[in-house]
């Protein structure tokens, strides 16, 4: 009887292990097929800049407080000062009138007067009484830097962390901080907004967006770079409000645009114009262009004529006295529109479209030069255009400067490659005339925005900065 029972048990046994064979190898393919995580970043490769899978994830509120460090860095006596993304009158033009060198002795460029390292980003400084303020990411600590720089040598002379985590992202810091004489006003990565005394390196105050105001992280991390005016810190949460203005002694709300169209952060920053004797903000959002009364935060006007889906990051171009130049990547190329008024409505028309062959943007900014727009497009060369549309000069593709920065001082354009060769042409609008070139930099991804102030230009890559001496002898 128990010989029976036991061939019995070794019949059921046989057939079943095709049962669980097969279920095993059910199991293992789909193990395989599933998708990989999709919190994994990994160091940013020229040419493969692609938005993220999934949008970062939006951890729980920050301690809104910090840790303030004190080094042996000394403020300098040094002239000049860049208060703001693209300068004091937000065009990238410096107006200072120091004579600049149109040609570098030998092949290693302008002379390098400090260099210090920096954590990953494109976060380029404000300059203002002899010191460079700039956000930077402390990956050892996981908390963001927002650091006070001795101009004379870039020596540390403060710093001020505040925890949060990050994870690489095609980079980390990519803001440029705002200055005046009593306030220093820095967005970082995940949205904090904090306001530091620039002297002392005191926190004033802090805000989070993302808790406050709903704000959606960008792709590859805030870029919109905050501006402060008549002591107002003007920004564009998206979210609960599209744009706000903030006490700066006190960060409280002055005012705050209703965003009925749910809207979120760009990359791009906001820019001031005056039209029909009203000063507005103008900000390229997620779903449009928008312009904002200064005074309330009330919506002017809207257009959903440009808009891109991925990332919206060069700033508009305002063009006295009623029109605004727009550009941007990923085939989206260029639009000029004009503001008029009818029946005490402002309504925006568009003067023409063209194509990113022609003239577009993926990254920096254009700049408005003697009534003609010079930047460069997606094929790397820099290009002059008249505000009709007209193309005027091209580089050539034996002069490409990839999605690196420019900006001009004393008629000439500095830019930048991505590889940080540096590159003297005239400011010209009739022809493109190569001054000088010189490699500056090792490292790739030089892409953050140049400070230019008191004959000093400061430069940098991903992990490195340099200050050099850009004066004629």
């Amino acid at each position: 009887m128990s010989d029976i029972i036991l061939k019995v048990m070794k019949y059921k046994f046989s057939a079943i292990i095709p049962l669980l064979t097969t279920a095993l190898a059910v199991v293992s393919l789909a193990v395989w097929l599933r998708p990989a995580p999709s919190d994994t970043f990994q160091l940013r490769v020229p040419g493969t800049d692609r938005p993220a899978d999934q949008p970062i994830a939006q951890l729980p509120p920050p301690i809104l407080t910090g840790t303030l460090i004190t080094s042996d860095g000394v403020p300098s006596n040094l002239p000049g000062k860049w208060t703001q993304f693209r300068g004091a009158n937000f065009d990238n033009i410096s107006s200072e009138t120091i004579p600049l060198a149109q040609q570098w002795p030998g092949d290693s460029g302008p002379p390098v007067l400090w260099k210090i390292d920096v954590g990953e980003g494109y976060a380029s400084p404000v300059v203002l009484n002899g010191c460079a303020y700039l956000i930077d990411y402390d990956q050892q600590k996981k908390a963001d830097a927002i650091r006070c720089l001795s101009l004379e040598d870039g020596r540390e002379i403060w710093r001020f962390t505040y925890p949060v985590k990050i994870k690489r992202f095609h980079g980390m810091s990519r803001t440029v901080p705002a200055i005046t004489e009593n306030f220093l006003v820095s967005l970082g990565p995940k949205c904090q907004l904090t306001c530091l005394d620039p002297k002392t390196g005191k926190l004033l105050w802090m805000k989070d967006l993302v808790h406050e105001f709903k704000t959606t992280i960008p792709q590859w991390y805030a870029g919109q770079c905050p501006f402060i005016e008549n002591d107002r810190v003007i920004i564009a949460p998206g979210g609960t409000a599209l744009m706000i203005a903030l006490d700066c002694p006190t960060g409280n709300i002055i005012w705050q645009s209703p965003n009925p169209n749910e809207w979120k952060m760009t990359h791009s920053s906001i820019v001031p114009m005056e039209f029909d004797s009203q000063k507005t903000y103008v900000y390229c959002g997620s779903g449009g262009v928008a312009g904002i009364a200064a005074q309330t935060g009330q919506i002017l006007w809207q257009t959903t004529a440009w808009k891109i889906s991925i990332a919206t990051v060069p700033t508009p171009v305002i063009i006295p006295p009623d029109r605004i130049f727009i550009s941007g990547g990923y085939n989206s190329g260029c639009m000029m529109i004009r503001l008029t008024k009818q029946n005490e409505k402002i309504i925006t028309e568009e003067i023409f479209r063209l194509d990113p062959e022609l003239f577009g943007s993926d990254q920096q900014t254009p700049i408005l030069y003697q009534n003609h727009i010079i930047g460069v497009r997606p094929d790397g060369q820099m290009a002059c255009m008249n505000l009709d549309g007209k193309i005027i000069w091209t580089s050539g593709p034996e002069n490409t400067f990839g999605l690196g920065p420019y900006t001009i001082a004393d008629n000439i354009i500095f830019a930048m490659n991505d590889s940080g060769r540096l590159t003297m042409i005239q400011a010209d609008t009739q022809n493109f005339k190569l001054l000088d070139q010189a490699q500056i930099l090792q490292g790739h991804d030089s892409w953050g925005p140049l400070t230019l102030t008191g004959g000093r230009l400061i430069l940098r890559d991903l992990t490195q900065m340099f200050c050099l001496d850009v004066t004629k002898k």
